[in-house]
């Protein structure tokens, strides 16, 4: 760290220091000493919470030690530290740690620092954070969701107050955030400005990796990296845990694995391949705990209490290529969350006690989400039997159906709009399944388009949307349409009330549901 002349007149004055002629006393020793210092870069993270354990993130400016401590207060009384951990080049010089023995409390505070390599008195600036933990019994619980983060040329423009709506998040004091996927846009490239019309620009702050589409591991991580440089980010992060999921953006528009690119933009064109490097990105950057037998999954589960679980979907490292989707039967090429992930989807469900089921999707089920003549999601504008990925679907429904799971409510971003659709078989051309909802909410600092149309298969109507006016697409942040959602579960009664936000957090849509028992 490169200290000015003021700087060193105020550590001076701090330190006791004298200072003669202008020049401080002491002045060179304090230079190598702050030399010698780490310090922490985009500021702290917590996830994957579960009753007694934690995942917590920290990255330094260099390689050094990482150094947690754990308590039940702000004030660190009778903190207990937690094991070291070196940082190295090789994960970015991020450190991540799985806080466990947590038990017990109901909100944890810790505290990250990073010691220089060879001399632990060399230690960084703390930084803190907290996270509320799963409660084991009955309680209020807050959560929100969202997805989709500087996309389609909207970065981070530091003189409209960056990206606000992480701010607005942060002050409905959710538990916990779940990240609906595009978390980066690693295919969309800034520029310094953008003519808003007018007379009016959009200025955006640029780093090198945000100069040129991701294709090298590198470029991958400065496409995360790059959000962390937003203080409402950072403020948000360290106060509500994430639960993160992936979807096409983090690699590029559309993907599908075994994709070969025809895009003059890339060196690279096997998309396996830049997926590998995305993914790898994607969870150094994310507050992910990595199954030891499985360490690429990204698929999940997460009990909240007694009244809640989270079930966490990846709904693209499993699908087949996109199509024009209507295939008659069901094969490798109609796969969208692939056997493996079906069948521990449909084992989850039947084995949770919770009373509410959120399935967090990184698409939506019933929208036509085009990728050229092809469909990048479930629907393929057909709204007659299921065909192709609604063979896949039309199968999870039944199941969800004949398993008796009540209480289902999907939760997916994606479209950068927000909508509420209700299902139900009286509507659809498929009838085996008991009626839901689905709720949309997106983008959080990227363009705003849609709507889209719906796929009548599943009998969706659309209940409530907010979107950009007709012929108007790609809308700025500054435009407003930019949503989240709000899900409030009752400790009492155990209703769930789901609200659609926009970027100041005024309620645009509100829905209730109550829980539906199991007969006696």
């Amino acid at each position: 760290m490169t200290l000015t002349r003021r700087d060193f007149l105020a550590r001076g004055s701090r330190l006791g220091l004298g200072v003669l002629g202008g020049s401080l006393l002491g002045a060179p020793a304090i230079v190598m000493a702050e030399a010698r210092r780490p310090q922490v870069v985009s500021g702290a993270m917590s996830g994957d919470m579960l009753r007694d354990r934690a995942m917590l993130w920290g990255q330094a400016d260099r390689p050094a030690r990482m150094w947690l401590e754990v308590a039940d207060n702000p004030e660190f009384r009778g903190a207990r530290t937690l094991p070291s951990l070196d940082v190295l080049p090789d994960t970015d010089l991020i450190g991540k740690v799985d806080a466990t023995g947590l038990g017990g409390r109901d909100t944890l505070h810790y505290r990250l620092r990073f010691a220089a390599l060879g001399d632990e008195r060399a230690v960084s600036e703390p930084v803190t954070g907290r996270l509320r933990l799963p409660p084991r019994q009955p309680r209020d619980v807050r959560f929100v969701w969202s997805g989709d983060v500087v996309g389609q040329g909207w970065g981070i423009d530091e003189s409209r107050g960056g990206m606000r709506i992480f701010e607005t998040m942060r002050r409905q004091q959710p538990d916990f955030f779940i990240h609906s996927g595009d978390s980066v846009y690693a295919d969309g490239p800034l520029e310094e400005t953008v003519d808003l019309g007018g007379g009016e620009l959009w200025r955006n702050r640029v780093t090198p990796a945000k100069r040129k589409v991701a294709e090298t591991l590198a470029e991958y991580r400065g496409q995360h990296a790059y959000n962390r440089l937003d203080v409402n980010y950072r403020r948000f992060t360290a106060e509500v845990p994430m639960l993160a999921q992936w979807d096409d953006h983090a690699t590029l528009n559309n993907w599908y694995p075994g994709e070969i690119l025809d895009d003059p933009r890339y060196t690279e064109t096997n998309v396996s391949l830049l997926a590998a490097r995305a993914r790898r990105a994607f969870l150094e950057y994310a507050p992910i705990r990595l199954a030891p037998d499985a360490p690429q999954r990204i698929y999940r589960r997460f009990a909240y209490g007694p009244g809640l679980e989270v079930f966490m979907l990846d709904m693209r490292s499993y699908r087949g290529p996109n199509s024009d989707n209507r295939q008659d039967t069901a094969s490798d090429d109609t796969a969208f969350l692939g056997e493996s992930q079906f069948a521990w989807l449909r084992r989850a469900l039947k084995q949770s006690t919770a009373t509410w089921k959120v399935i967090a999707a990184d698409m939506p089920i019933g929208l036509n989400v085009p990728d050229g003549d092809s469909f990048d999601a479930v629907a393929n504008g057909d709204d007659g039997r299921p065909l192709g990925r609604e063979l896949e679907l039309a199968r999870l429904f039944k199941a969800i159906r004949d398993d008796d799971i009540r209480n289902v409510v999907w939760l997916t971003a994606d479209v950068h709009y927000t909508a509420a659709h209700h299902y139900a078989p009286e509507r659809a051309a498929f009838r085996q399944f008991a009626p839901f909802w689905e709720f949309v909410s997106g983008p959080l600092n990227a363009g705003t388009y849609g709507p889209n149309t719906l796929d009548g298969t599943f009998g969706p109507e659309v209940v409530f949307s907010k979107a950009p006016p007709d012929g108007q697409a790609n809308l700025p942040p500054s435009a407003g349409y930019q949503f989240f959602g709000q899900v409030d579960l009752d400790g009492e009664s155990e209703a769930l009330t789901v609200t659609l936000k926009d970027m100041d957090g005024t309620a645009l849509y509100r829905k209730m549901l109550e829980p539906q028992r199991a007969p006696a």
